[in-house]
């Protein structure tokens, strides 16, 4: 019995490690492409589950961060039931509450996983990309893209704002850490490079949703990190900034 066992558990873990990997290639094609994200997440998804035990999957449910995201799919059901439109309609409607149910699944993989880091570092790298391609678009118009708004080279300004803004907020809070401990050439590039993405935010390909969130989350970092003084200053930044 011991052999199937251990043979088992090995099975487990190599799944375990290919479904890690499948989630930094769905971050490094998030930024450019629908297509191969949905059929990652398909692989993933499937690689996924044999490795997983439902207490843990059950343990995160229960959170907020990990109930929250199946609670709005429910209400996004809920409110389909009654649409005047075709059942295929209505799924289709479902599209962007289907996702949430994957925050649950991920918040039980990494916490047993040590490739965070290899998911973020993916996704900064592909949008570093994204945002090169984005000035370059711009400068030359000419340049073959598969999208009709200004300096977007794929999907839309909406969708590149959010991706921008996630990276800039990140690369910001890792910089202070960084000047914290004393690494200043990493902190002034994470500074660098989070100026590049708000630069393009702000004068290439502009979001009104994405102006109103920016603040928002400086004075929720701010908070968080420094208490009131630091809400404050976040305001103060905000402001001179605008």
């Amino acid at each position: 019995m011991a052999a199937p066992s251990v043979a088992g558990q090995i099975d487990r873990m190599l799944l375990a490690r290919i479904a890690d990997w499948l989630v930094v290639a769905v971050a490094v094609s998030l930024p450019w492409s629908t297509s191969a994200v949905s059929i990652l997440l398909v692989v993933w998804i499937l690689t996924l589950l044999p490795t997983l035990q439902w207490p843990e999957l059950r343990r995160e449910l229960m959170t907020p961060a990990g109930g929250l995201p199946v609670a709005l799919f429910a209400l996004g059901v809920l409110g389909m039931i009654w649409a005047d439109v075709s059942l295929a309609a209505r799924w289709g409607g479902l599209d962007g509450f289907i996702r949430l149910l994957a925050v649950p699944f991920l918040m039980t993989q990494f916490r047993r996983s040590d490739s965070g880091n290899r998911v973020l570092l993916g996704f900064l790298i592909a949008c570093i990309a994204l945002l090169i391609a984005s000035w370059l678009v711009t400068i030359w118009p000419t340049l073959p893209h598969g999208s009709t708004d200004r300096g977007v080279i794929v999907k839309s300004y909406i969708v590149q704002n959010a991706e921008f803004t996630i990276c800039a907020a990140v690369l910001l809070a890792l910089a202070v850490d960084w000047a914290r401990t004393g690494r200043r050439a990493l902190a002034a590039a994470a500074v660098a490079v989070s100026l590049a993405f708000l630069a393009d935010i702000f004068f290439i390909a502009t979001s009104r949703t994405t102006l109103v969130v920016i603040p928002a989350l400086a004075v929720i970092y701010g908070a968080r990190r420094f208490g009131r003084n630091g809400a404050a200053g976040a305001v103060l930044i905000v402001l001179i900034v605008a």
